[in-house]
């Protein structure tokens, strides 16, 4: 199973390694979002630009959610592939168990309940009583009357909240960007390098039962989640308008709270899965930082895909490259260098 850097990559591998594909301050006011204003066929941002010597890496800049209605394709993008003599796919992780198929669907009703709470806790019992009140009214825009969901650790009940949040405000999270690369490098016969880290869980059965009776420190993930959805709506269409039409100054100003960090830590911190797998995420940028390095090498032109967090943050893989001596320039912007080492 494929997963890109997600907050569910880290909070449900345990569970997909065995389990089939299954007085208080006042609230923050809730915004409905106006209809999105990008659909049709849209050219997305840019490319940034990594060099050395006459050796170029284009990289694009994905961003995660993007309008629904909306296609992307880019005469650019695809101009960049067909001179290519590689493209690298953006970072991912596979969590993988030594189950046959009959062996995942006998620990399927395992790894369901291992979403739930130990001890039976809901989540009234385990979150403070301010964030279930903000919970209560978030359920019931996005999810209705739902009970099962009250049963369910914090970081999964906020991840199932924000999936239906999304699709009730017409943007997609994934599937619309690299599919369509990947179709180009296809096309032009570019061979395609992934850079997808594959964790196997040797002991899956063991480990699901440690999962289901250990707590998480996720009550930080569950509070950020919310939070981005009592305040960051429009801003999430603004960025993906932005996206869509290649506003770089736009992205740069928008600025938000990504729940992803703190739903990431939540899981790499527990002791069930950082024994097993080590430090996943430092895993994932080597080995994209690595390939990408391999590529400068060896080809005169390539091309990447990745995040756009990771090009915009002061310490992402951009910013890492610069690091390593190579000149890294932004669309519409000369290139800034760090001497090499």
């Amino acid at each position: 199973m494929r997963f890109g850097l997600a907050p569910a990559l880290l909070a449900l591998s345990i569970l997909l390694a065995v389990a089939p594909v299954s007085a208080q301050e006042p609230l923050p006011p809730i915004r409905d979002m106006e209809t999105l204003v990008v659909s049709g066929v849209q050219p997305g941002p840019g490319m940034w630009k990594v060099r050395r010597d006459d050796h170029t890496l284009y990289v694009l800049g994905t961003l995660s959610p993007l309008p629904k209605r909306m296609e992307w394709e880019s005469r650019d993008v695809e101009n960049v592939i067909a001179q290519a003599q590689e493209v690298i796919q953006a970072p991912s992780v596979t969590i993988d168990g030594k189950l046959g198929i009959f062996q995942r669907l006998l620990l399927a009703p395992k790894a369901l309940s291992a979403r739930k709470n130990p001890d039976g806790q809901t989540l009234q019992q385990v979150v403070p009583a301010d964030m279930y009140a903000r919970w209560l009214v978030l359920k019931r825009k996005y999810m209705g009357n739902d009970r099962s969901v009250e049963e369910w650790r914090p970081m999964l009940a906020a991840l199932e909240l924000y999936n239906e949040a999304m699709d009730d405000n017409d943007l997609k999270q994934f599937g619309m960007v690299s599919p369509v690369v990947e179709k180009m490098a296809r096309r032009h016969k570019v061979p395609l390098t992934t850079t997808r880290v594959t964790i196997l869980i040797e002991d899956p059965k063991v480990a699901l039962q440690e999962f289901r009776e250990s707590k998480l420190d996720d009550v930080d993930c569950f509070g950020k989640t919310m939070q981005r959805l009592e305040s960051d709506l429009q801003m999430m269409r603004e960025r993906a308008n932005a996206w869509a039409v290649g506003d770089i100054a736009t992205l740069k100003s928008l600025p938000y709270t990504d729940q992803n960090e703190a739903c990431i830590k939540a899981v790499s911190q527990a002791a069930v899965l950082r024994k097993r797998t080590g430090d996943i995420e430092a895993q994932v940028r080597e080995r994209w930082l690595d390939a990408a390095e391999l590529a400068l090498k060896n080809n005169r032109v390539s091309l990447a895909v990745l995040p756009m967090r990771e090009l915009l943050k002061p310490d992402g893989y951009a910013a890492q490259l610069r690091a390593r001596g190579y000149s890294v320039e932004e669309p519409g912007e000369s290139a800034i260098a760090s001497p090499a080492p």
